[in-house]
């Protein structure tokens, strides 16, 4: 029977080349070399058994790779590859290490072990009281949307602002920028007429901004290629969010709540 080292049990040892991890690709998004402007690159969110996420970078377009790039979601077997200590400022995960495809690392996709997303929702009234290390990691999370922005006159900065709820009516302000501003403009347009809409936001950023003259301002903002969303997916997470608004929300008990697709 193959052993596979458990992600959160990596260590940063160059003579260790033997790493071998069975892990589910969580989120995957390309990436530009800012010295030589080539690319794509790849990023990979993995996460495993245990719920551990670690990101993975795949550099150049070797033929082993090729396609890797179209399966999230799907469970990997990864072989001889190199763990790097991760550096300071925003990550795509909270360890402190990431793995690097080398020429002897090999990639097999795998039959599915579970149907577990390893999205780690977190609260909206949370949000505000997150620790500064902990911004430095994306978050998920989900709310009703009950107010938008599009700001699309700048072709060059496109972006859609939205506001978001939970059931007990904290609230927060979601900022969606170039392709996924405008993702999010026909997403939500397609959801019209249909009730409320519940979004899920996947490695979303948080930014937070101290003022001398109010609050703090807090938004939540896309990053790049890393962040995704949904609209009303078929999560259990969603349902029970979806349930405790019926319970709780006089808007939702009035005209209902839009069912999962």
């Amino acid at each position: 029977m193959t052993h596979y080292n458990k992600l959160s049990k990596v260590s940063y040892n160059p003579k260790i080349t033997s790493w071998r991890f069975r892990v589910k690709i969580h989120r995957i998004y390309p990436f530009y070399s800012y010295v030589t402007s080539s690319g794509p690159f790849y990023k990979y969110v993995l996460a495993d058994e245990e719920g551990t996420k670690m990101e993975m970078t795949i550099y150049g377009n070797s033929d082993r790779f090729r396609g890797l790039e179209k399966q999230e979601g799907k469970w990997v077997e990864i072989f001889r590859v190199e763990v790097n200590r991760s550096y300071p400022g925003f990550q795509e995960t909270n360890s402190r290490f990431n793995l690097s495809a080398t020429r002897n690392t090999q990639v097999h996709i795998i039959d599915p072990l579970n149907n577990r997303l390893f999205m780690d929702f977190k609260n909206i009234h949370a949000i505000p009281h997150m620790d500064h290390m902990d911004r430095n990691y994306p978050i998920d999370t989900m709310g009703v949307v009950f107010n938008t922005e599009a700001h699309f006159d700048d072709p060059a900065s496109p972006r859609m602002v939205f506001y978001i709820r939970d059931n007990i009516n904290n609230q927060i302000k979601g900022v969606a920028i170039g392709a996924h501003a405008y993702a999010f403009r026909d997403g939500l347009e397609n959801m019209k007429g249909r009730g409320q809409v519940i979004v899920v936001l996947k490695m979303w950023r948080v930014w937070k901004f101290l003022s001398y003259f109010g609050p703090p301002d807090l938004w939540l903002e896309t990053e790049g290629g890393l962040s995704d969303f949904r609209f009303n997916p078929r999560l259990p997470e969603v349902e029970e969010f979806r349930q405790s608004l019926l319970s709780s929300d006089p808007y939702v008990q009035r005209y209902g709540a839009v069912g999962l697709l």
